[in-house]
């Protein structure tokens, strides 16, 4: 898909204007802290911006915003920098990157279910705030991906087949325009905006706060079961057989692992080939345990599914925490029949010579599938497929990514013609994540709330 190439503005590019606002925390290349402030999560991400602003308020982000424009620059929110990838591949030598990963803060309303997050805030805290209410949210499987990027971009949880989309239960999103204007959108307040933030990125502004609803589940019964690689094809297929028969109160992920042999590992783990079904079960014991019977009288070496406190759920998948050098491809499926497993088992089984450390297959229907008033409306596929390799160095990185897109490549007779922009850290056509109505709505408000294209998203609309 070809790059946009923003409208040329007008004012004079004087970077050096931006310094003193946030209390001095602007970075300009070649300055003490520029190189750390510009990193995101994705560590080996290369992003060069014209300055970096590191707001503490919203107040603080209306500020550089202005100073931005007046300064004929362009601006690009960051919180954690998670999905920094394609964001990265952009000419940003006339971009203000504002990381708001210092501007957090949860309060909890606890009679309302409701929780109001800032900019930069991290699903951690948001799951800890709440847990004492007996409350929880539509988190993802990382415990340190931020909020905004993750529900602005749809928002995929353990708890998706039951309750949708975590963009779905928004109530209120705050944001900074980009002429600089401090807006609140909801359902009452300028709707179509509020629509569009709805699962459809972060082309509309630098989000401030976040209202929305938790759900009142302090617990669930929730775990991992472990075999060794060399069972992976008779547990996948199992799997894939399963899930099309449990209800929507089950939603649970399959990996292909690959582990290096690694000293901080546990020993179950480090250096080993295996397959791990984890996920979550909002169902008494006694009907959780009845759903996974069909896994489990397979044997697995580990399995630690049990009634555990919700924060939980937030570590259970083992994402890697804190900078992490990663490279992917995913894509959407409409079914995963036995073909499409062998498929799987080829490209990334342990016999493949794959070098990704993850192939993942996470279930989707149930409510996921189900038409919301929302930009990102639902996700019309039966699974998506993730597919993940580690990158510390530039030869590593090739044979990752090469690898992840031979796995897309394998599974693409059953592919869906939507994409999970959440699951894409590369360049694509990022109108294939909408259904054709929904994206030429979002061009409309695009177009209304920043017609000289002065935002810079990851997935620009």
């Amino acid at each position: 898909m070809p790059s946009y190439q923003p409208e040329t503005l007008t004012q004079t590019t004087d970077v050096t204007g931006l310094l003193g606002l946030c209390q001095g925390r602007v970075h300009l290349p070649g300055a003490p802290g520029y190189d750390a402030a510009r990193t995101p999560w994705a560590v080996h991400v290369d992003q060069r911006p014209a300055a970096v602003a590191v707001p503490h308020s919203a107040e603080e982000v209306v500020e550089v915003v202005r100073a931005a424009v007046a300064a004929g620059l362009r601006i690009a929110p960051q919180s954690s920098g998670h999905g920094a990838g394609a964001f990265a591949r952009a000419d940003l030598s006339d971009v203000v990157l504002v990381r708001l990963n210092e501007f957090t803060g949860v309060s909890i309303d606890p009679e309302r279910r409701l929780a109001r997050v800032l900019g930069g805030t991290l699903w951690q805290d948001v799951i800890e705030a709440a847990a004492p209410h007996g409350l929880t949210a539509l988190h993802g499987s990382s415990p340190d991906v931020a909020v905004a990027g993750y529900t602005l971009g749809g928002g995929l949880s353990w708890y998706a087949r039951q309750h949708g989309l975590a963009a779905h239960h928004l109530r209120a999103v705050e944001l900074v325009l980009a002429d600089g204007e401090s807006v609140r959108t909801d359902a009452e307040h300028d709707p179509d905006l509020f629509w569009a933030v709805k699962g459809g990125g972060g082309s509309f502004g630098i989000v401030t706060a976040l209202e929305f609803d938790l759900l009142p589940i302090p617990d669930a019964y929730a775990g991992m079961l472990l075999w060794p690689g060399e069972r992976a094809a008779e547990v996948t297929h199992r799997w894939a057989e399963w899930t099309q028969t449990v209800p929507d109160t089950v939603t649970t992920s399959l990996r292909l692992m690959s582990f290096p042999p690694m000293p901080e590992l546990p020993p179950f783990l480090s250096g080993r080939k295996l397959v791990i079904v984890d996920g979550a079960i909002l169902a008494s014991d006694e009907r959780a345990a009845e759903l996974l019977a069909g896994l489990r009288e397979l044997g697995p070496e580990l399995d630690t599914f049990g009634r555990v406190p919700a924060p939980a759920l937030t570590r259970m998948h083992m994402d890697p925490e804190g900078p992490t050098p990663s490279v992917s491809n995913s894509l959407v499926l409409r079914e995963l029949p036995a073909a499409a497993v062998d498929a799987l088992l080829a490209a990334a089984g342990p016999e493949s010579g794959s070098s990704l450390l993850a192939a993942e297959i996470r279930h989707l229907g149930g409510a996921v599938g189900r038409p919301a008033d929302a930009a990102l409306a639902c996700l019309p596929g039966a699974y998506i497929g993730f597919f993940l390799g580690i990158a510390p160095t530039p030869e590593i990185a090739a044979a990752g990514f090469a690898d992840a897109t031979k796995a897309v490549t394998a599974l693409m007779p059953w592919a869906s013609s939507r994409r999970f922009l959440n699951f894409d850290d590369n360049l694509v056509d990022v109108a294939s994540g909408y259904r054709p109505d929904s994206w030429q709505r979002l061009t409309l408000v695009r177009e209304r709330v920043d017609p000289q294209r002065r935002l810079v998203a990851n997935h620009p609309v």
